[in-house]
């Protein structure tokens, strides 16, 4: 057996209190280990509260509680949401960070079914309540028109308004990967809803309901990336989290990426505000901030009777809606990498309404 006078000191911090407090270390010849103030350190002097003393008590795993307990007996994690919702609550508000966030989506991603190879990955996830109609469809679908395969998925509560205007904008609802792979050859867009997406996922963002409040999980569903695509578009509500999705995804390998602050937390840019988006390009960061287009003062929540199918065929031609969907199709296309994405989307909507006037 080793003898723990015999073994050097190793200088570390004390990672509980905000202090940073100096301490030695070594181990003490049984398996455990030895602990003391580092007399050198200018932030304790060799003194240690209770919490450094006992350091030594938390680095085994014998008295750590290791799976959920109810009612004093071991239990699956399915059979106690209470305790994972509590460490989602701690992360949240603590902020998590970028690489946990990347970590979660690493593993949610290794736990899902396989999806169909797509060429850009656009999750919906905006609960609803801040936004209008979702005329970001009508941009996936002229996305797809250029040949790009395009993958939505999401979830949106009790708000219908995305489920409802698949059929408008002509997108196809998947319920397993098989669906979503006939679609994408078929029609090379497809959205798939996160219960069948994910369904463990799928539990995990409905803790809400338990708990009364988001979680980390809402960030995570955002970086699924189901079909491991090149390219990825998102939208979030807080500005906050356009940073923090970005280096996730560094961390993840991507290599392009756009996220814009957009109308409820959908990727959606209006026109009548300049657009700030965050990302990356060629795997490296990138940040790009596009001018008003019009000068008014206009609400994307505003409910009004003009239906996507309405813009779509022509039927309407509002100059506001018809400018949201140009530039978030240009934006969808610059990360796709294609060049003078604005004058190809423009166009893609001119021949758009040529064929629907036909």
């Amino acid at each position: 057996m080793i003898d723990g006078a015999d073994q050097p000191w190793t200088r570390s911090t004390c990672p509980y209190g905000g202090v940073g407090c100096g301490v030695l270390l070594r181990r003490d010849g049984d398996g455990g280990l030895e602990v003391k103030g580092d007399d050198a350190h200018s932030a304790n002097l060799g003194r240690l509260c209770s919490k450094g003393t006992a350091l030594a008590e938390t680095v085994g795993l014998d008295h750590r509680l290791l799976r959920p307990r109810v009612n004093g007996q071991d239990a699956g994690w399915d059979d106690a949401p209470g305790a994972v919702g509590a460490l989602l609550m701690l992360l949240r508000m603590k902020e998590e960070t970028a690489e946990e966030i990347a970590g979660f989506a690493e593993a949610a991603s290794s736990t899902a079914p396989t999806s169909p190879p797509a060429d850009l990955d656009w999750p919906s996830y905006a609960a609803g309540r801040t936004r209008g109609q979702p005329w970001f469809l009508l941009s996936a679908r002229l996305v797809a028109d250029t040949g790009h395969r395009v993958l939505l998925h999401g979830w949106n509560g009790p708000d219908r308004k995305v489920r409802d205007g698949l059929a408008e904008a002509g997108i196809g609802l998947a319920e397993d990967p098989e669906d979503a792979a006939r679609l994408l050859d078929r029609d090379r867009i497809a959205y798939m809803p996160l219960k069948s997406l994910h369904p463990g996922l799928f539990r995990l963002l409905n803790l809400r309901d338990v708990l009364g409040l988001r979680s980390c999980v809402n960030t995570v569903c955002r970086m699924l990336n189901p079909a491991r695509a090149a390219a990825s578009v998102k939208g979030v509500f807080h500005p906050f989290y356009r940073q923090l999705q970005a280096d996730a995804a560094m961390h993840l390998g991507w290599q392009a990426l756009s996220i814009i602050k957009g109308a409820g937390g959908e990727f959606e840019s209006n026109p009548a505000k300049d657009i700030t988006a965050f990302g990356l390009r060629q795997g490296r960061p990138w940040q790009e901030t596009r001018p008003v287009l019009r000068d008014e003062t206009r609400k994307l929540n505003t409910e009004g009777d003009l239906a996507l199918s309405d813009l779509w065929q022509g039927l309407r031609r509002p100059p506001f809606e018809t400018d949201l969907v140009v530039t978030t199709t240009a934006l969808a296309l610059d990360t796709l990498g294609h060049a003078n994405a604005v004058r190809q989307a423009d166009l893609l909507w001119q021949n758009r309404a040529r064929r629907c006037a036909a």
